[in-house]
């Protein structure tokens, strides 16, 4: 398996490269945990369970991504700072298909 290159821009507007493994099964969130690219206990509350938006990003490439489930869709409909390019950092498996991905860390809310 390969790691993937994304860009994810932080809350304070820095945008990181990172190299994020496509074969340990990790999400958006978990990428961005583990680089600590946002303050402990401020992303991914719910510990990926789609229930809460703490890990809500914004798409900017035109990655091509899974479907949004109704969960995803029901928690996004709740939160705060909501765009049409938003979705749940914890729904976006890192798959090869994933490369180039650039997203945007949402506000905390």
């Amino acid at each position: 398996m390969q790691d993937i290159n994304i860009k994810i821009t932080d809350r304070e507007g820095v945008t990181h490269e990172v190299a994020a493994p496509t074969d340990m099964a990790m999400n958006l969130m978990e990428v961005v945990r583990s680089y600590e690219l946002a303050p402990e206990g401020t992303i991914g509350i719910c510990g990926g369970m789609a229930m809460c938006a703490s890990c809500q990003c914004y798409v900017l490439s035109d990655t091509e991504l899974p479907e949004m489930q109704d969960d995803e869709e029901a928690m996004l409909s709740e939160a705060f700072y909501v765009k049409d390019n938003s979705r749940l950092g914890c729904q976006i498996q890192m798959t090869p298909e994933m490369d180039g991905l650039e997203v945007e860390l949402a506000p905390e809310s």
